[in-house]
């Protein structure tokens, strides 16, 4: 819970919901998958606008806030609020590396102009986040549910351009209560979403119009600039909507006093009134529409404001609906590439477009879905949360684990028109500032090595991940067969098969290594045999190119330079590579059998065998496994004698794809014992880091590298004084598959209390950039508590049974649900989609199921009667 009130004082714990006080840093985006994004803050304020094709953590749009006038007859009142607690100190809760708590200066004087709530609470469970504003004055109490449909599975649902919210109006007197919810927002189209407006001046302004239409009880601002050319990248579309059946519209102002002062001179009318009301307040026509008149001058806008009437008796409830959706077609390659692809090449300055756009032809059409779809859009998105705040999982768990989904849906990803998917690392922010600036997406495009530690997007939208692999084999793997980490947009363009890429240099060897697990994870997640068979071939060259390369010997281990995620070479004998390397024989192996070829099969299982007794003899050293370099290795950017974090990568994986130990498995669990003990740190107000921080002052994080005998290199492996938290849920997931739950709830606790809202913010963890991908391996603390594992090839579903009277989440390529313990069986519930089960193996127990249920069906299984 975020408690925005003027106190000191810890606010209770409320159930299920992110714990935490004065959390000016909680903000939750509001928006689909690849459509942009406006979040809503703790304190009730809409912030980072991001709608413009362009990641821009610091986006502003002035003048766009929520207000209330709250009115009584007997005894007289009338007071207007702003809907937005009053602003911190900018220093009160400054955090290196992070903005999220950033209140724009225009909401400051909006603020110390106009009276504001006194404080606010937030709490919530993505996509939902529930705003409670507090106002002794008022003889009401307000509430704002604010989400975007997010239904896993759903793809187009999950994809919708919009902003929902739901207030809620409780009048605690005893006496009646009527007033005026007043929406404004400002007409930006037109805009490139670079540039924060002064005021309603910016540059791409000038031409703007809005107008209104009333249409099934609701009422529309539609906002639109009619002089920008369709292939402008401001060209678009707004709308706002309210559904309160007395809607009065204010469509064309400049400053919000005069937002303000609408509500003031409101007064309350009955239905033989409407057609009296002038046309700055209401639709002479209730069916119709109008224009206002006039566009705006050349470098300004409009602002535009609907105000819904309500009135609610003593004790009584009353909603209002608005909805903010949004259509800016023009997504153009915005940005710097690797390899010197610069934005202003070609004539056509590479059209990407959107694919959001190509389903709705406007941000009319959006609305109207929303408007006709709402309940169920809620229902089935509810269903998602209900779901996983049911279960067994801790409530803290079940928090961060639903605010995975925000990184998919943030400016991160974005989907082109002809509908592929594409990520950058992150958005750039405060932490990219000295090299990348704060405007745009941190190191493009569909980075091999950083997506590794990425489950979430599988699990959630598994096309996604389908169609970077199939971006992977069909553009990026050269006809050698290695694969460049990254890929060039548009994919027409050359790609990076003979140029120097960055972070690092040479193509990363372990995104290569990753592409074929992941590759496997794809199948297993149900890509299907015939996608298998497709790309195929594209596996084998690609194995066959890495052993070809850097084990020359036979020796079934890796040597020389290694390209990796530390955006540097690694060398010689190393377990983070090695693995990796050993965990894709393995996946690989088994793609061999599912494709009948078990010539490769068998070799490939022999180089797994030979590297991994030849790894476990060179690299572990009682305690952990260390690096050891070989004859002519560099000696810059290595860890040597170093724990590092991720040593066991490799191992995780294996763990994730059911292919069990890679190497001895009392070693494994004792090198993670061990980092944990040397590795995670509480306490860093001593600690020097001249990299980027954090972790700071007393919080816990995982250190990325430790030297606890000694021995640290003079310019150790790059990043290793960081906290990445990619690397802490990698490392606590595999802990808990190793039965080191003590441990893993030691590195939780850390993570998750440095993204608790008071010093970050729990939807955006941030390391090279916000909502940055390599956060995504949280995910795999779900699979790691719950057994979760389903192979879609043989139709199995495991999982470890769940507590008694409690419930596991069950999510296949096909449907999602749970499967609860109830009177010494299971029952398995469908809630979207549908499940399809051959079997079931329920802590280590296997039951032919043959199930096939669809949403809303439960069967019992396991058990008496089952």
């Amino acid at each position: 819970m975020t408690d925005t009130r003027p106190t000191t004082e810890a606010t209770s714990a409320v159930a299920r919901s992110i714990e935490h006080t004065q959390g000016r840093h909680v903000a939750m985006p509001l928006g689909g998958i690849g459509t942009g994004n406006v979040a809503i803050g703790a304190d009730g304020g809409l912030r980072q606008w991001q709608l413009h094709n362009i990641g821009n953590h610091r986006g502003d749009l002035p003048y766009s806030f929520f207000a209330v006038r709250i009115a009584q007859w007997e005894p007289p009142f009338d007071a207007v609020r702003v809907l937005q607690a009053p602003p911190a100190d900018p220093a009160a809760t400054r955090t290196p590396m992070v903005s999220d708590d950033e209140v724009p200066q225009w909401q400051r004087d909006l603020l110390a102009d106009a009276d504001g709530v006194q404080g606010t609470t937030f709490t919530g469970t993505y996509p939902f986040g529930r705003v409670d504003y507090h106002d002794e004055e008022l003889p009401v109490r307000i509430s704002l549910e604010a989400f975007t449909p997010m239904v896993p599975l759903d793809l187009e649902r999950s994809s919708l351009p919009t902003a929902m919210f739901t207030f809620t109006i409780t009048n605690t007197d005893v006496t009646g209560v009527h007033g005026w919810l007043g929406g404004a927002v400002q007409n930006a189209v037109g805009s490139d979403g670079t540039l924060a407006p002064d005021g309603v001046r910016a540059p791409g302004y000038g031409g703007n119009t809005n107008r209104i239409r009333r249409r099934d009880g609701w009422t529309d601002l539609i906002l639109e600039n009619h002089t920008r050319a369709p292939e402008d990248p401001g060209a678009g579309q707004m709308v706002l909507t309210a559904d309160a059946p007395y809607t009065s519209a204010l469509p064309q102002w400049t400053h919000p006093r005069q937002f303000l002062d609408f509500l003031r001179a409101r007064h309350p009318f009955g239905a033989q009134d409407w057609a009296h009301l002038p046309p700055t307040m209401a639709d002479p026509q209730p069916s119709g529409t109008w224009a206002a008149s006039g566009a705006s001058p050349e470098g300004s806008t409009w602002n535009g404001g609907l105000a819904a009437q309500f009135s609610v008796d003593p004790g009584e409830s009353v909603t209002v609906r608005f909805a903010l959706t949004w259509h800016f077609p023009n997504r153009y390659m915005n940005f710097i590439q690797f390899g010197g692809i610069r934005p202003e090449w070609g004539p056509t300055r590479f059209w990407l477009g959107n694919h959001y756009t190509t389903v709705y032809p406007d941000a009319e059409a959006v609305a109207a879905r929303v408007r006709s779809d709402w309940a169920e859009l809620e229902a089935d998105s509810r269903a998602w949360t209900t779901m996983l705040r049911g279960t067994a999982l801790a409530s803290d768990a079940v928090e961060h684990l639903a605010a995975q989904a925000a990184i998919v849906r943030s400016p991160t990803f974005f989907r082109t028109a002809d509908g592929h998917f594409f990520g950058f690392e992150g958005v750039h922010g405060a932490s990219t500032t000295m090299w990348g600036g704060t405007v745009g997406g941190s190191c493009p495009l569909n980075c091999t090595h950083v997506y590794n530690y990425a489950q979430g997007i599988a699990r959630l939208f598994p096309q996604i991940e389908r169609d970077m692999r199939e971006c992977e084999f069909d553009v990026m793997q050269a006809p050698e067969g290695f694969i460049p980490h990254r890929v060039i947009s548009p994919t027409y363009l050359p790609q990076l098969w003979d140029r120097l890429i960055g972070g690092p240099e040479e193509p990363a060897l372990d995104g290569m290594l990753g592409t074929v697990l992941k590759t496997y994870r794809e199948v297993r997640g149900g890509a299907g045999q015939e996608w298998l068979d497709r790309y195929w071939p594209n596996v084998e060259r690609l194995v066959e190119y890495v052993a070809a390369r850097w084990d020359t010997g036979g020796t079934g281990m890796l040597h020389g330079i290694q390209p990796s995620t530390h955006d540097i070479d690694l060398a010689g004998l190393n377990p983070f590579m090695g693995t990796l390397w050993l965990a894709a024989l393995r996946a690989g192996e088994e793609l061999a059998r599912l494709v009948g070829r078990e010539d490769v099969a068998r070799r490939w299982r022999g180089w797994f065998e030979k590297g991994s007794a030849a790894y476990d003899e060179a690299l572990f050293t009682g305690e952990y496994y260390v690096q050891v370099l070989e004859v002519g290795d560099p000696r810059v950017f290595q860890w040597e004698s170093g724990c590092l974090s991720d040593q066991l990568i490799g191992q995780w994986w294996a763990h994730l794809l059911g292919l069990g130990h890679i190497l001895p498995a009392e070693h494994v669990r004792t090198a993670l014992r061990s980092v944990v003990r040397h590795n995670l740190r509480t306490g860093f107000t001593d600690f020097v880091n001249g990299y980027r921080v954090f972790a700071d002052g007393d919080e816990t994080g995982l250190l990325m590298c430790t030297w606890p005998s000694g021995g640290r290199p003079e310019v150790p492996t790059r990043y290793c004084d960081e906290v990445w938290t990619g690397s802490e849920g990698q490392l606590a997931a595999h802990l808990i598959m190793e039965g080191l739950t003590a441990e893993a709830d030691a590195v939780l606790r850390g993570l998750h209390g440095r993204y608790d809202g008071r010093r970050r913010n729990p939807y955006n963890q941030v390391e090279c950039g916000d909502h940055y991908v390599r956060a995504l391996s949280g995910w795999s603390a779900l699979d790691a508590v719950t057994g979760h594992r389903w192979d879609a090839t043989t139709g199995t579903l495991a999982l470890d049974a769940p507590p008694v009277g409690g419930s596991w989440p069950v999510l296949t390529d096909e449907g999602w649900g749970d499967l609860r313990e109830c009177d010494g069986g299971f029952e398995l519930r469908c809630l979207g989609g549908e499940l399809v089960v051959a079997t079931l193996v329920l802590g280590g127990e296997r039951i032919d199921a043959g199930l096939r249920l669809g949403a809303g069906q439960t069967r019992r299984v396991g058990g008496s009667g089952g």
